[in-house]
């Protein structure tokens, strides 16, 4: 079967956006294409059908290739819980915790699994496009590596390289990680990718001849930068740190960024609402005063990310605003930090202990039991939603009795508060659709535009591919990945 790999010169250089246009762009051509990381680090997350957990790049690309989400398109995933550990997710399932110092040792058995996964893919489709991790120029890191070069080596699929250059330097990146890496790596590369390109290609000839004279490989194209691409959720949280800057007119929707904040995409619909301004609060800011709404957003270390939002003095912002008549939409681990307390007794997140949450609810945490995971979908405000949940622990009290969502699995989910401006719930992605957040925005005084976000996603696809029909040699990296033409 056939496959291809798509490595980069670095983090952030367009690898997961590049996989889910060429997955369009495939599915577009007639071909069944799966998407497949062999390794991911993220704390954004998508629920698959079948319960497990896999990247939220996986879950775009999936869509991209109008496929089923499934674990085997994320073999290994690694959510980081504090600066030196992470919660290690193998096929969907949590296995365990990993430090930072016994992490290089303990992947090296689940390259194993990660083969597994590959071959079970190859055997469903024509072919596999696969997304490396940073990049393979980090040779510190190449002993035991499962994400990037180990596994093209392994599993034989050739590489193509992608360099940004939006971020500068591109002929240095891509002729400086041909000159650093093994050489036996390097003959897995068949060529490069310059992606994210502003102006005239034109001026840039020179420029990708040298590279394809000083690094010996062939180009692919150079892609343009695509406006459709700021419709597509990010799974890196480096796209936070750029800041979202306030917009003046529109109605202000603030989202403070914890150390460990999760599925921050749950954002995304209230982004692309023209009334709507969500400014991303970095540490050492104030949230706005002017704000309408507060969002709480999920955290994978929720009792941290607590203690955090006090020390930014953050917890004075959002009780503050609470007296002002401000409505707060906490979301999973936000859910909890509304409520009175959150008790970690078998430390699962850390070391065993409780702390005070923000008492704008009347219910408290327990985290405790199996992480809940499945898609969902049911009624909140009058309007029906889908969504999926993605949880450690259980949440009840007096307030839980009103509940923000029936779901159509025959449960209650999440909680209003008397004053019913203070909404809780378990449920990510259930801004996607017009009806219920139409319902939120009309609570605090703003319309909604009324679009579906996940058509306007497949649309951005459709629209990401095209440019990369135009722009790219197609035709040349499906015979690299061994499509029959």
């Amino acid at each position: 079967m056939a496959g291809l790999m798509l490595q980069g010169t670095g983090s952030d250089v367009g690898k997961s956006v590049l996989v889910a246009g060429l997955c369009r762009a495939a599915a577009n051509r007639g071909l069944r294409v799966l998407p497949f990381k062999p390794q991911n680090m993220s704390n954004n997350a998508a629920v698959t059908p079948e319960g497990g957990e896999i990247g939220r790049a996986q879950a775009l690309q999936a869509i991209a290739a109008r496929a089923p989400l499934h674990v085997d398109m994320n073999p290994v995933l690694l959510k980081p819980q504090a600066d030196r550990t992470s919660q290690l997710i193998v096929h969907g399932k949590v296995r365990g915790t990993l430090g930072a110092a016994n992490f290089r040792e303990a992947r090296r058995p689940l390259l194993g699994e990660v083969l597994e996964s590959y071959r079970r893919l190859e055997a469903r489709c024509d072919l596999v496009l696969v997304e490396g991790a940073g990049s393979p120029a980090e040779i510190n890191l190449r002993s035991g590596d499962i994400a990037n070069m180990g596994f093209a080596r392994t599993a034989g699929v050739p590489v193509v390289l992608a360099g940004d250059i939006d971020r500068g330097g591109v002929i240095a990146a891509v002729v400086g990680t041909r000159a650093v890496i093994d050489p036996e790596d390097a003959a897995m590369i068949h060529g490069f990718i310059i992606n994210k390109f502003r102006g005239d290609p034109a001026l840039f000839t020179d420029g990708y001849e040298a590279i394809e004279r000083l690094s010996g490989w062939r180009g692919f194209g150079v892609l343009p930068w695509e406006p459709a691409v700021a419709q597509l959720p990010s799974e890196d949280a480096v796209i936070l740190e750029r800041g979202l800057g306030a917009k003046p007119g529109k109605l202000l929707v603030a989202c403070p960024i914890l150390p460990r904040i999760a599925n921050f995409d749950d954002l995304d619909p209230l982004r692309q609402e023209s009334g709507v301004d969500v400014a991303m609060i970095p540490p050492g800011t104030p949230i706005p005063a002017e704000a309408a709404l507060i969002v709480l957003p999920g955290s994978k270390a929720t009792i941290a990310d607590m203690a955090f939002l006090r020390t930014q003095g953050w917890d004075i912002d959002v009780l503050a605003h609470h007296r002002r008549g401000g409505a707060v939409l906490g979301i999973c681990g936000g859910y909890q930090m509304l409520g009175r307390s959150i008790a970690d007794p078998h430390g699962i997140e850390g070391p065993p202990g409780e702390v005070a949450g923000l008492g704008l609810l009347d219910v408290t945490t327990v985290l405790a039991g199996r992480k809940t995971l499945q898609q969902v979908e049911g009624t909140a405000m009058n309007a029906p939603f889908t969504g999926y949940e993605m949880h450690m622990g259980v949440t009840e009290g007096p307030d839980a009795a009103r509940p923000f969502a029936r779901l159509a699995q025959g449960r209650a989910d999440g909680a209003i508060g008397r004053d019913g401006r203070t909404f809780g719930t378990y449920c990510h992605g259930l801004l996607a659709k017009p009806g219920l957040r139409g319902a939120l925005l009309a609570r605090i005084g703003a319309q909604s535009d009324g679009f579906d976000n996940d058509a306007r996603v497949d649309a951005a696809l459709d629209a990401l591919a095209e440019t990369m029909e135009r722009h790219l040699d197609i035709d040349g990296l499906l015979a690299l990945a061994g499509v029959t033409l």
